[in-house]
């Protein structure tokens, strides 16, 4: 048999045989590039933790009113209160009107948590301007300013009021330093409350015979009950 009968009499085979290797190449040329892209998808996955790995650490050292003082590995930016919650939350003792709890944190940072006994001796400094303790990193500078404010507040309006003559308590010398009052009207004064109880109101002082309208218009800003 010659060689082209041979081709003929095999041609479809050879034609079948050609399609499937067409095919074969063509499936492994597809699941190439498919497995490409799964490369590519799985890189851009694994960026975001690559940039979470670049989070500074920072080492806090937390004293006072918490359950657990020490020093804390944290993350830098973490709050006050997330370090305190790490040490297991304060104590019952534990007074934070003076430290900033939403405070960011930074490395090497010092946090005192201070007691109810402490804040209050603060409360009670008498210099002119409570500073923030060096020690620590925490404190709130302007909330020690109001508390010296208002204590300054506090005590003017004592002084003030001490100055003033209590009608209900004054002698007789005493009631005589006000303006318009004399020997007469001071034992008057006394004479009063003895027989109808102590002055419910500054008003009442004139009600005593002799101090009137006039009398009381110059007295009434230097006494109290």
């Amino acid at each position: 048999m010659e060689l082209k009968d041979k081709i003929l009499k095999y041609r479809s085979m050879i034609i079948a045989i050609i399609i499937i290797l067409c095919l074969l190449s063509l499936n492994i040329y597809t699941l190439t590039l498919v497995d490409f892209n799964t490369e590519e998808s799985t890189c851009e996955i694994e960026k975001p933790s690559e940039k979470e790995e670049t989070i500074k650490k920072i080492k806090v050292d937390l004293k006072g009113e918490v359950n657990a003082p020490g020093i804390y590995e944290l993350n830098e930016n973490d709050r006050v209160d997330e370090l305190i919650d790490k040490a297991g939350g304060l104590t019952k003792n534990a007074d934070t009107s003076i430290i900033n709890l939403s405070k960011k944190l930074k490395d090497e940072m010092v946090v005192v948590v201070y007691s109810i006994a402490e804040v209050k001796k603060m409360k009670e400094n008498e210099k002119e301007k409570l500073e923030c303790p060096d020690t620590n990193d925490a404190c709130i500078d302007n909330q020690l300013e109001t508390l010296t404010e208002e204590k300054s507040k506090e005590e003017k309006t004592d002084n003030q009021t001490n100055s003033k003559i209590s009608i209900n308590k004054a002698s007789a010398s005493e009631l005589q330093t006000l303006s318009g009052i004399g020997e007469s009207k001071a034992q008057a004064i006394i004479d009063y409350r003895e027989k109808n109880g102590t002055f419910k109101a500054i008003e009442e002082i004139k009600n005593v015979p002799g101090i009137g309208e006039s009398i009381f218009e110059k007295i009434k800003d230097n006494i109290t009950i």
